[in-house]
């Protein structure tokens, strides 16, 4: 696979169908596989937090989830396919598991009570889909919940805590029992139906980060490490 490099965040130029096609290969293996998905906020945290860098250069797969890492590449003159956002490519792999009759699954983050909503939303809509398990994010002691992961060993271990919490918490895990660990953000929340996606016409232009912004006003001292971004795409800073 070959990668591109933004202020030192691997890349892999996949498209949607490849990505599909290398986690389906992933779910055949006897080993975990850690997914990433940093967008261009993520990147920023990765410059200055080493153990963040690190946990992103050593994922198995880096998916261009941001508009913005798309506009960084062409600014840069890098090849990068396009966009593989984490929640849609998840939702094409329910749907492909589910085809299968065959998939299982772990959910672990959000708030207590989200990841159940989740799972019954999950089962309902994909049913070719086990949810074997989930448990909510603010835990003090993993090591209860690494057991009952090992134990049930599933197919995909979708982490949702937020960057770089799940990140660092897969890449300290690689060798947790599952075939794929996707660190996903708010993603849990979605499924559940706590946080609705951005409208389908945002969605295709790119301004997901708009949508965000102003259903979570909150976010807005995040959304400077956007132009603070571009600006170190620009100049090389």
């Amino acid at each position: 696979m070959s990668t591109i490099d933004i202020l030192g965040v691997p890349f892999h130029a996949l498209t949607a169908h490849e990505t599909l096609e290398k986690f389906e290969s992933f779910l055949t293996t006897a080993q975990n596989h850690v997914i990433v998905t940093p967008n261009p906020e993520g990147v920023m945290q990765a410059r200055r937090n080493p153990g963040f860098s690190c946990a992103l250069q050593n994922a198995d797969l880096s998916l261009a989830d941001g508009i913005g890492i798309i506009i960084a590449a062409k600014i840069k003159r890098l090849k990068l396919p396009g966009r593989v956002r984490g929640v849609d490519i998840t939702l094409a792999l329910f749907e492909r598991l589910s085809q299968k009759q065959g998939g299982t699954v772990y959910l672990l983050g959000a708030a207590p009570g989200v990841a159940q909503r989740a799972a019954e939303n999950i089962e309902k809509r994909y049913p070719g889909v086990k949810v074997i398990g989930y448990n909510h994010g603010f835990f003090n002691d993993d090591e209860p919940i690494i057991m009952e992961i090992n134990r049930l060993s599933p197919g995909v271990l979708i982490v949702g805590m937020g960057m770089p919490r799940q990140e660092l918490w897969a890449a300290k895990n690689r060798s947790i029992n599952a075939r794929i660990t996707l660190c996903l953000g708010g993603t849990i929340d979605i499924l559940a139906g706590e946080v609705k996606l951005a409208p389908a016409f945002m969605r295709k232009v790119g301004l997901e980060w708009l949508y965000r912004l102003v259903s979570q006003p909150s976010r807005a001292k995040r959304m400077l490490d956007l132009p603070r971004f571009i600006l170190a795409v620009i100049f090389g800073t």
